[in-house]
């Protein structure tokens, strides 16, 4: 009895030890075992440049939640969220955002990180659109009727483009204006097969520009280019299918120092700039 006694003292002085050193993981932020299976809703240009693969597997390590990357235009992300199809989004459509996030069908809402839009074209552009403004960019395209895709998908990049035709004061109705229906790979994959223009994420364009050849940048710097970023999770009240917390685990993974700096550094060897600028580190 008093081996079997001691037994159970030893393993329970175990238990406890390691529930200490659990409490503390946790605690530091740096870890915690949640499990499960999380959905991320997300727009193209974040899984079309690569970073979620540098991202998504470090937060997989850490808290033990198999994530299911959902890649669509922002959105649909968002209806995603709206309807509590995915417990966690990453998207850039700020305005359709707020308008979820004051009906509270998303909380926790932060910024993140951005890069900025820019309009690609042939490389001997015959629009004559090379460092024009952007407003007299899209004027002459449309004015001279040269092949213009839009990914006409609802998403962050869609919605931009449309805003910026509106800011031009131009009703994209020429005939040689497109909408591919695809996502931001395949509609530049496109735009480079047609010798067109095309709006972009900087990012994606970077990261697929070994295989577009002959796109090139011919407008960009402008303000109204900013691509800005928020991550957010769908609030749990919606569906009882909602992985709350590893949805909360998400957004904080995101804003910690260590991922800013991830995304800060991501880009820089293979193509001599960054591809996102973190948003709440230098």
């Amino acid at each position: 009895m008093k081996q079997v006694s001691k037994c159970m003292m030893g393993m329970l002085a175990l238990t406890v030890l390691a529930g200490c050193a659990n409490s503390e993981e946790n605690a530091s932020g740096e870890s915690d075992d949640i499990g499960g299976q999380m959905i991320l809703a997300t727009t193209t240009s974040t899984y079309d440049s690569g970073l979620l693969d540098e991202l998504v597997p470090v937060f997989e390590e850490e808290t033990g939640t198999d994530v299911k990357i959902i890649s669509v235009g922002s959105g649909q992300a968002l209806a995603m969220g709206e309807n509590g199809e995915a417990d966690v989004l990453l998207v850039h459509a700020p305005a359709q955002e707020e308008v979820l996030e004051e009906e509270g069908a998303v909380i926790n809402r932060h910024r993140v990180m951005h890069n900025d839009f820019v309009i690609l074209g042939p490389e001997d552009d015959p629009a004559n659109i090379n460092s024009l403004p952007v407003d007299e960019a899209l004027s002459s395209i449309a004015e001279d009727n040269h092949s213009f895709y839009s990914r006409g998908d609802d998403s962050g990049t869609h919605f931009k483009e449309l805003d910026l035709w509106e800011s031009a004061q131009i009703e994209p109705e020429f005939e040689a204006y497109e909408e591919t229906g695809q996502g931001m790979g395949d509609t530049l994959r496109i735009t480079a097969e047609k010798d067109g223009y095309t709006l972009s994420d900087r990012g994606t364009f970077l990261y697929l520009k070994d295989v577009l050849d002959p796109l090139s940048i011919l407008v960009d710097g402008d303000q109204s280019l900013e691509n800005i970023y928020h991550v957010m999770q769908v609030n749990p009240d919606l569906s009882d299918q909602i992985n709350a917390e590893a949805g909360e685990a998400f957004v904080s993974f995101f804003v910690r120092d260590d991922t800013q700096s991830i995304i800060k550094n991501y880009g820089i060897d293979e193509w001599g700039e960054p591809l996102f600028f973190p948003h709440l580190i230098d």
